[in-house]
């Protein structure tokens, strides 16, 4: 598996979708890689953000969450 292979099948590896083999595969790469190790922490740390600003659209934003983040979510809840 190659960096690509391994972004492009993120969220499916995340919920549990994938086949064993490819997680194996998709695990093996994480690794030897010492860019994707990196690279899932963030994307996992990106998406625990959005949910806790999700589930409290009331609540004033952590100072801990990214500003870029935060407007690409203000963006997303003016396209619903």
């Amino acid at each position: 598996m190659i960096c690509r292979e391994v972004i492009e099948c993120l969220t499916e590896y995340l919920s549990g979708e994938v086949q064993a083999d490819q997680r194996l595969a998709f695990e093996q790469h994480l690794e030897a890689c010492p860019e994707c190790g990196p690279y899932l922490k963030s994307y996992e740390e990106a998406v625990r953000l959005g949910k806790a600003v999700f589930a409290h659209p009331d609540e004033r934003i952590p100072e801990d969450v990214p500003e870029d983040l935060v407007q690409a979510i203000l963006a997303a809840r003016k396209k619903r």
